[in-house]
């Protein structure tokens, strides 16, 4: 029976069973983890648990510069968005959105030199 018939028959989703595998799993490798680390204090084995600790850092800043962040790589023909960092941090008006008040300028500034127009 495929995951698409067990959903639609009201037995559970295969996505949400694989989520609570995932985090079951998850939850006994954080739990060995603690176990491990309490028993090396106990045993006072600073020794290897800083070993240990630097391998563990050494490994997430590995798996961090090898994850694919972006999602996918965006072909060079899309269009970039455009950026308007420097023209916000220097009062330039911005080509993205017209419709933003310009911070240098208060309201109550605005409203005053309206009231100073002359009417016709």
């Amino acid at each position: 029976m495929s995951a698409r018939a067990t959903s639609i028959g009201g037995h559970g989703s295969s996505s949400s069973s694989n989520l609570r595998g995932r985090r079951r799993a998850s939850l006994i490798w954080v739990a060995v983890t603690v176990a491990v680390v309490i028993a090396l204090l106990y045993w006072e084995q600073i020794a290897l648990l800083y070993v240990l600790a630097t391998l563990g850092v050494t490994v997430l800043l590995v798996v961090v510069a090898l994850a694919d962040l972006d999602g996918s790589r965006r072909p060079a023909t899309e269009p970039r968005v455009a950026d308007d960092s420097a023209a916000i941090g220097s009062s330039i008006a911005s080509a993205i959105s017209p419709t933003i008040p310009d911070p240098n300028v208060s309201s109550s500034t605005a409203r005053a030199a309206r009231a100073r127009r002359p009417r016709r």
